[in-house]
């Protein structure tokens, strides 16, 4: 298994990078010690050969079934939450602090199906929709100096920015995309020289990903010049962004941050419809870890926000609750090395109510050790 072996690490902000306040960031720099882990990038342990560090032929059925049955989990509980939500709205105690942001994305979601401006995958509902004319908003992100001069672009891995993937791969450019929901690894890295000039529409997939790109951990010198993103709904004047709910985005920003590949000044770009424009996003109750957006790309125009709303800084561990660091083997190994090396636990953030399948699981788990003791 050594062929597919890496070796993580991650600092602390490094000093001298300044906060928002001017200030330099209280702790200096903290090498954390290297963290062993086997990255996989489908999450099937077939991928690896089993003995000898042989890698067995590259399974895309496979990989791409069992993508779709996370996808599918994954929105069944983003949907749960969703009408839970829903359920509390007006309750004696008050509503959920996060029900105006899925009122937004419902009536986002609701509008693009009824005027038909989604595309496949269908329904759009608990996803960043795809939508008619998703490759001419690519083309307005092709054209803005930004994305010219860069280097190395950071892009979603979902369906309206894949020709955003291909545009920076055909450019030249290395491309940076996180394997889905950051389940089964961390970010892979794509460059155009590693993919035939036939395969790249085939490597901006998620399948050709897996399969043409390099997986990455956080120990990697990465310098990001640009960031794409994408978005359910978005505010052109305020910045203001929401994505599906399931809070990725803003891990997969923490994490670079950490790793000193973006800073303050990296640009952040969403291609969305023009009808997800919104301007009922209030500022006043983004959280801290909400990542805002700098252009906004349709496919009829080029927005600059100039938002002043400050970026996430890093991972906000009193943030993440137990059930959201338990799907993400990256963070719970990162956040362990952390605690080992500081001797400082790390805050974690309150519980949620999980779905009844995840409810299941620990119910299985709990009764497995009762009947080993």
């Amino acid at each position: 298994m050594d062929a597919c072996r890496a070796r993580l690490a991650c600092v602390i902000p490094a000093r001298g990078r300044r906060t928002f306040d001017g200030s330099s960031p209280a702790a200096g720099r903290l090498s954390l010690s290297i963290i062993p882990a086997s990255l996989r990038l489908a999450g099937l342990a077939r991928l690896c050969g089993a003995t000898g560090g042989r890698v067995e032929p590259f399974d895309a059925a496979s990989f791409e079934a069992e993508r779709l049955r996370l996808d599918a989990e994954a929105r069944r509980s983003m949907a749960e939450v969703s009408s839970r939500v829903a359920a509390e709205e007006g309750a004696v105690d008050g509503e959920d602090p996060r029900a105006w942001k899925w009122r937004i994305r419902k009536r986002i979601w609701d509008l693009m199906e009824k005027e038909n401006i989604a595309r496949d995958p269908r329904p759009v509902h608990h996803r960043i929709p795809n939508f008619a004319g998703a490759a001419t908003a690519a083309s307005m992100v092709a054209e803005l100096d930004e994305f010219r001069r860069a280097d190395c672009v950071k892009v979603n891995p979902d369906s309206p920015q894949k020709q955003v993937r291909f545009l920076t791969l055909s450019g030249g450019k290395k491309l940076l995309t996180p394997q889905p929901r950051l389940r089964t690894g961390f970010f892979s890295i794509l460059e155009a020289g590693m993919v035939a000039a036939g395969a790249i529409n085939e490597a901006c997939t998620s399948v050709g990903v897996a399969k043409y790109g390099r997986a990455i951990g956080l120990d990697e010198k990465l310098k990001v010049d640009l960031i794409v993103i994408g978005s359910v709904a978005v505010d052109p004047k305020t910045g203001a962004r929401l994505g599906k709910g399931e809070g990725f985005a803003e891990l997969e920003y923490g994490m670079l941050r950490y790793m000193g590949a973006i800073d303050d000044s990296t640009m952040i770009i969403t291609s969305v419809h023009d009808k997800q424009l919104v301007d009922d996003i209030p500022v006043e109750k983004l959280l801290v870890h909400d990542v805002p957006v700098d252009i906004v790309c349709t496919p009829t125009q080029i927005i600059y926000t100039n938002t002043t709303i400050p970026k996430p800084q890093g991972i906000y561990w009193e943030k993440l609750s137990p059930e959201k660091l338990g799907q993400i083997r990256i963070l719970r190994e990162l956040k362990s090395r952390i605690e080992q090396e500081t001797g400082q636990k790390l805050p974690c953030g309150p519980s949620e109510k999980l779905p009844p399948t995840a409810q299941r699981a620990q119910r299985n788990r709990r009764y497995q050790r009762r009947n080993q003791k």
